[in-house]
């Protein structure tokens, strides 16, 4: 499954021009921890999130603090926009990526959502930590019909017979036996790639070392 076929297309964006306040306004009226930030071509050029205001507002308190323990006037420059504030490198993902890619990359970077951008940067949709989540609870037997009919009658063509399968909480165990190694390692490496599936135990044996 890509990104494309679970992202968010319903987004709630702000420009960089719009006033810090308004942006706060609308991430909690929302219940979202960030926004990405657009410019008039619909391109991403930023994010803010929560954490951008709570650091600004802890620099603002810090050198607020500096400036009376040296007795001096408050020189603190108010930031009033978006963008004087936002991140401006934000980590995305492009629609056509699997989901577990967008998983991988959301915990490498400690995100709990993606932007999603065209190969112009236009944002296309959002992807959440929960879109991701919803794809890993897919039924056992769902998985099982996909390992089954998908892959093994229609892709490889294998003896569904000679094959038993078992899913269970998303961990899939195969065993049984296949004509060649290549057969083998298509199937399990086919099977680790299906959404849904936490894990993959394969007891398979071949007739043929092909390799």
């Amino acid at each position: 499954m890509r990104v494309l076929d679970i992202m968010s297309i319903d987004i709630l964006t702000v420009a960089p021009e719009d006033s810090l306040k308004a942006a706060a306004r609308q991430m909690v009226e929302r219940g979202v921890s960030g926004l990405p930030v657009v410019n008039a071509e619909g391109r991403l050029v930023g994010i803010i999130t929560e954490a951008d205001f709570l650091e600004r507002e802890a620099d603002r308190s810090h050198r607020r603090l500096l400036d009376a323990l040296m007795h001096n006037p408050d020189t603190v420059v108010e930031a009033e926009t978006v963008g004087e504030v936002m991140s401006t490198h934000p980590v995305v993902i492009y629609p056509e990526a699997s989901v577990t890619e967008a998983a991988r990359v959301m915990s490498h970077h400690h995100v709990k959502r993606l932007p999603v951008v065209n190969d112009e940067g236009v944002l296309q949709g959002i992807i959440s930590r929960g879109d991701v989540v919803t794809v890993f609870t897919r039924p056992d037997d769902v998985i099982e019909d996909e390992i089954r009919e998908d892959i093994i009658d229609r892709v490889l063509l294998l003896d569904g017979d000679s094959l038993d399968v078992d899913v269970t909480d998303g961990i899939v165990r195969l065993s049984g036996r296949v004509p060649t190694r290549t057969d083998q390692r298509l199937l399990e490496e086919m099977v680790r790639r299906i959404d849904g599936v936490v894990k993959m135990e394969s007891d398979l044996s071949f007739e043929i070392d092909d390799t």
